[in-house]
């Protein structure tokens, strides 16, 4: 059967006809697009750098402060930005005009979110605002970045259909800005994912298989927690996964996790395993021994079937990621 053509459609096929250098923005290759993203000198941030410039793509890298990823051998463009100044969000996206926005920046501490609600809130919510804004605006993809902890860990692992019922402040601000993103006007993307670990050579915060590693070899005793149900990220799996997203220009909400199910106790005896290091240090407890002043939800994890499917996406196993950190750490520039 023909397509029928609204007079709209008639239109905009004739301007195609008489200028036919411009096409539709979801038609170009995304090595022809040029991809911004927030939160360049975070975990993630450097990760999605470096997988963008080995594809030979087009990047802003922003950031608060300084440019972190010097160590790269290709030059890229870097632009301070803070996200939570609405000016200024609009001057940088307007200057660069990019095809696609990568939103990785966040508030992730969850017990730093509720003790300062509203510094959580502007970086995590209204910062989110200023964004979609600037991308309605220019009509740009914009893909924001989610959590496992929208949900209340009372019935996972979680598919995109799932109800969220956050149990914390973290969680709810992350809620609040996917219901801002889902309004916007242009088109978008959700990525949710689940503790995200890994290392760069600049990396200022230690992750959970690197302090396991550090407290074995040094016998220290280790309590951690066997009663929270996660399915850790590998970060470059979840860069993949950006750009997946990107290349193929798909919307809506997406699962970009590891597959397995694990506790904080799983992923302690597995890196222990790999390092060959001494178990019997190693104490399981329950989370309601620990001091915290926000909430955790007793089990989340993803369920992936939809981003296999759409985006043909492909996480590494636990022991693949122990293994990539611990190749990273001896040779950080690898």
């Amino acid at each position: 059967m023909f397509r029928k053509y609204s007079g709209e459609d008639k239109k905009y096929l004739f301007f195609l006809c008489l200028h036919p250098q411009i096409r539709p923005l979801n038609s170009y290759p995304i090595n022809e697009m040029k991809i911004l993203i927030t939160g360049s000198n975070g975990l993630l941030g450097q990760k999605l750098v470096k997988l963008l410039l080995e594809q030979g793509i087009e990047l802003v890298a922003t950031a608060r402060g300084v440019n972190r990823i010097s160590y790269l051998p290709i030059d890229f463009e870097y632009c301070e930005m803070d996200i939570t100044n609405k000016e200024e969000v609009n001057g940088v996206i307007s200057k660069y005009k990019p095809g696609v926005v990568i939103h990785t920046a966040a508030m992730t501490y969850v017990d730093q979110c509720e003790e300062d609600q509203e510094g959580c809130r502007l970086l995590n919510v209204v910062a989110v605002k200023h964004l979609v804004q600037a991308c309605e605006q220019h009509q740009i993809f914009l893909i924001h970045l989610s959590t496992d902890f929208i949900f209340d860990g009372e019935s996972g692992p979680y598919s995109e259909e799932d109800k969220p019922n956050p149990v914390n402040f973290y969680g709810r601000s992350k809620l609040d800005a996917e219901e801002l993103v889902k309004t916007a006007k242009c088109d978008w993307a959700i990525l949710r994912t689940v503790l995200v670990y890994g290392v760069t050579p600049s990396m200022g915060r230690s992750n959970i298989v690197l302090w396991i590693k550090e407290n074995l070899k040094n016998g220290k005793p280790v309590d951690i927690v066997d009663d929270q149900w996660r399915t850790p990220t590998l970060a470059e799996d979840l860069a993949m996964g950006c750009y997946l997203t990107a290349e193929k220009r798909a919307t809506g909400i997406f699962n970009i996790s590891g597959e397995e199910m694990l506790t904080p106790y799983g992923m302690a005896m597995k890196t222990a395993a790999y390092f060959d290091l001494d178990t019997t240090v190693i104490a399981k407890v329950d989370a309601s021994t620990l001091s915290q002043p926000a909430k955790r939800p007793p089990k989340t994890g993803l369920i992936l079937h939809k981003a296999r499917k759409i985006l043909g996406y492909q996480p590494r196993t636990f022991e693949e990621g122990i293994k990539i950190l611990d190749e990273q750490v001896r040779n950080p520039m690898s």
